[in-house]
């Protein structure tokens, strides 16, 4: 009976590529946990402060709110809000830089800009703070990556995250005053969007090996409202 691994996921690692594999992950965590450490400690400042920084958010279509396209995924409304954040952001972050390493930093800035400007266009007039404009976009890019290039260990992590992030699919939608649906739809339509732009960029397919096969067949990639929650 064959057995089949992912190139990226092997059974069978060589000292070199080990090595190599255990670099690629360290610096893939990064600038998640750098975001991460950011996250916690503005909200860690405002119970110090006894602030608000809920003019730091995107407010659409007012001058005031286009520095939110900038800050306002660094604000969440709570700490319930900020942990259901944390660690779907984590988790897509990482992917992202371990499987995009050549241009993880351009999609996640392109991300982190694009899908607040849209936002700031779109919106409904309300602050709008959080960070799941961002964790949409991240999560959008890696499912349709993963369907550009037919690559089903993309597809599975933005699967398995949608899933744990819970009612992802719902949160596209206008079911509730205090969720800002247009943040988390601006930041759907803006990954999907990069997913398109950078469809031929990627890790390489994945590389079935069989037990029995002795032949290794590579394919190399070249005043403020109510605040609605992100």
């Amino acid at each position: 009976m064959n057995k089949f691994t992912f190139r990226y996921f092997p059974s069978r690692l060589t000292a070199e590529e080990e090595a190599l594999d255990n670099k690629i992950f360290r610096y893939s965590l990064v600038i998640p946990i750098l975001f991460l450490v950011i996250f916690w400690m503005v909200k860690l400042a405002e119970i110090m402060l006894d602030v608000r920084f809920i003019q730091w958010g995107v407010y659409p279509r007012q001058l005031d709110g286009l520095r939110g396209i900038v800050l306002s995924p660094l604000v969440h409304a709570d700490f319930s809000h900020l942990a259901g954040n944390s660690a779907s952001f984590f988790v897509l972050a990482l992917a992202l830089f371990y499987f995009y390493r050549k241009v993880a930093m351009r999609v996640f800035v392109f991300n982190y800009f694009l899908s607040g400007a849209l936002l700031w266009i779109d919106g409904r007039e309300s602050w709008h703070v959080g960070a799941s404009g961002i964790i949409y976009g991240l999560a959008a890019f890696l499912f349709f990556s993963g369907l550009f290039r037919r690559d089903i260990r993309l597809l599975s992590i933005s699967l398995i995250v949608t899933f744990l992030y819970g009612g992802f699919l719902w949160g596209l939608f206008p079911t509730d005053s205090a969720i800002s649906w247009e943040g988390h739809l601006s930041g759907a339509a803006s990954g999907t969007l990069l997913s398109f732009l950078y469809r031929k960029y990627g890790p390489p397919l994945p590389d079935y090996e069989s037990e029995d096969s002795e032949t290794d067949n590579d394919e190399n990639e070249d005043t403020p409202h109510p605040i609605p929650e992100q």
